[in-house]
């Protein structure tokens, strides 16, 4: 009997051994089942946000995406040694395409926020810093935010302005499916202002000759915050990697050239003070 004990036992702990070393031989291969899928197909689905302008447009030419958001995504694939296959986004649906898996990465004008960050996953070094601007039409007496008190705001459905214009502001926001509609019921006369990335308000202000009858006077932007890279909750292997290619960005001024490149200005103070502090840290 004390003999079939000790071997019931002998077994038991030779199970408990097995089960442990599986689940430890899972852990390694699987834990971060996207960065084995990418590595795997040899390509990284990156979802872009593209407004027209510098920070990302169709080429009426080649039909390919082009500008900050493309280039950057192809080069985090670049980074992650893969090729890179972008998906045009929106910003109403751009978080639940992440989430049902439809793309791996979110390069798509989304800052760091709270809210954000309790749903989603994000490479922690920031590429860029963002804020929101009004555009306005130059006649509207508007020159502050505390001016949109009690009057219509447009904005993007999903817009991380949306809270502090009506909490902190007392606007009436307005939802639209894209910035485009946004914009248009700007024009419409259905708001007093549309609020997006100063990103997108700035360089449409200054080169299209359809809104010289807009400005963006106020000189403060709202809630300036990061722009990061997303990936879904707890990828950890797919952030540290991803969080690796933008840091060397940041080292290497890559960013800095880019910028200068693809035609944004002014230049963000705050790309020149991330490479100063890379560099740094290298010596």
């Amino acid at each position: 009997m004390r003999q079939q004990l000790a071997s019931s036992r002998s077994i038991a702990r030779s199970l408990t051994g097995v089960a442990a070393a599986l689940t430890l031989l899972a852990g390694t291969a699987h834990a971060d089942a996207t960065l084995d899928k990418i590595k795997q197909r040899g390509k990284v689905t990156i979802g872009v946000l593209v407004n027209d302008g510098p920070f990302g447009s169709i080429d009426p030419n080649s039909q390919q995406l082009v500008g900050w958001n493309p280039e950057l995504a192809r080069a985090v694939a670049k980074g992650l040694g893969v090729e890179a296959d972008l998906v045009q986004v929106q910003t109403a649906t751009r978080v639940q395409f992440l989430q049902a898996g439809k793309v791996d990465l979110l390069i798509a004008s989304m800052e760091l926020n709270p809210d954000r960050a309790e749903i989603l996953g994000y490479a922690p070094t920031p590429f860029y810093r963002v804020g929101g601007a009004a555009a306005v039409r130059k006649d509207s007496g508007i020159t502050q935010w505390a001016d949109l008190r009690g009057k219509p705001v447009c904005v993007s459905q999903g817009s991380s302005f949306a809270k502090p214009l009506a909490a902190e502001y007392g606007a009436q926001v307005q939802g639209y499916k894209s910035s485009s509609d946004s914009l248009l019921a700007l024009r419409g006369g259905n708001c007093v202002a549309a609020v997006h990335d100063s990103t997108l308000i700035h360089p449409l202000l200054r080169s299209n000759a359809e809104w010289a009858q807009y400005a963006a006077p106020i000189a403060s932007e709202i809630l300036p915050a990061p722009s990061v890279v997303w990936t879904r909750k707890g990828e950890a292997d797919t952030i540290a990697a991803v969080d690796k290619v933008v840091q060397e960005w940041h080292r290497s001024g890559w960013l800095i050239a880019t910028e200068k490149r693809v035609g944004i200005s002014p230049a963000n103070p705050f790309l020149a003070e991330q490479q100063s502090k890379f560099k740094t840290a290298a010596r």
